[in-house]
């Protein structure tokens, strides 16, 4: 948290580009604003929410480049709140959806 006003996420994993996220809350209080940059020179917004479990992070509307494809990740808590199973979409017109590929997060036990 940055002075519990910003989430920073800082992302390195084989194979994937190195990656950071800034997380707000979004004005409306209903949801969150994500920018993301990566290693690849990739910059984009993205907007968050959380209902029954469920975590959605959506790409509609142009931000830093143009939209020239629509992105979404989708991903399910496990019950125990230490699993996201989910995986990234992408859509050429925002109504037909792909799967792209499959992303699970999970919290590790630190000693």
């Amino acid at each position: 948290m940055i002075d519990g006003q910003y989430l920073l996420e800082r992302s390195t994993l084989p194979g994937a580009p190195t990656s950071v996220a800034i997380v707000s809350v979004d004005p409306s209080g209903k949801s969150y604003t994500e920018h993301y940059f990566d290693s690849r020179g990739v910059a984009r917004v993205y907007r968050m929410t959380f209902a029954n479990g469920d975590w959605t992070l959506l790409r509609d509307s142009p931000d830093f480049t143009p939209l020239d494809f629509w992105q979404r990740y989708r991903g399910r808590f496990s019950r125990d709140g230490k699993v996201i199973n989910g995986a990234w979409e992408t859509s050429a017109d925002g109504s037909r959806w792909e799967h792209d590929f499959n992303l699970t997060y999970t919290k590790l036990d630190r000693p």
